[in-house]
C-alpha cells in the first residue's frame, strides 16, 4: 500500500515539474500579458543590430512568454530555432545582474551583442548602465553569469 502511494507521488511530482518547465517563466522579464523584452522583436537586435517594435500579429509564444516580431520573415526565423535569440539573465539588466545580481527591469533600446549572446540594459535620464558595463564587460559577464545560475536554478 505504501509503495502505491509512493509511486503515486512521485509521478505526481515528475508530471508536475514536466507541465512546470514548459511554461518556466517565474525568471523572465515579462509584463502583466507574459510579453517578452517589452514586444521588441528579438531578430532585428542580431540581423538589424536594431531594437524595432513587434506587432501583435507576428507573436509567438515560446515556453509561456510571448515574442513579439516586425515581420513574418522573423517570426519564422525565431521559430526555427528560440533558443538561438532567448536575450541572456532572462531578459533581465545585464549589467545588474553583473553587479548586484539582481533583475532590474530593461530599456529594450538599449543592448548589446555580444557574439551570440543579447544583452539588455536599464537606460533612464541619470543611469545609463549600458556605459557602465562598457568599462569592464568581461568581469561584468562573469559575475552576471555566475549570479543568473544562482537565480535561475
Amino acid at each position: 500500500m505504501i509503495k502505491k502511494y509512493f509511486l503515486l507521488l512521485l509521478l505526481f511530482g515528475l508530471n508536475f515539474k514536466a507541465i512546470y518547465s514548459q511554461n518556466d517563466t517565474h525568471q523572465l522579464n515579462l509584463n502583466s500579458k507574459n510579453i517578452a523584452v517589452d514586444g521588441y522583436d528579438l531578430i532585428s537586435y542580431f540581423e538589424e543590430n536594431r531594437a524595432v517594435p513587434g506587432k501583435k500579429n507576428f507573436k509567438f509564444n515560446f515556453k509561456g512568454a510571448n515574442y513579439y516580431f516586425s515581420s513574418e520573415k522573423h517570426l519564422n526565423t525565431f521559430k526555427k530555432s528560440p533558443q538561438n535569440y532567448l536575450p541572456s539573465f532572462g531578459g533581465w539588466c545585464a549589467y545588474a545582474m553583473g553587479e548586484t545580481g539582481e533583475k532590474v527591469k530593461i530599456d529594450p533600446k538599449s543592448f548589446i551583442i555580444n557574439g551570440n549572446e543579447l544583452y539588455l540594459f536599464y537606460d533612464s535620464m541619470f543611469n545609463d548602465t549600458k556605459s557602465k558595463w562598457n568599462v569592464n564587460p568581461k568581469s561584468l559577464e562573469q559575475k552576471a553569469k555566475i549570479n543568473w545560475r544562482k537565480i535561475s536554478h
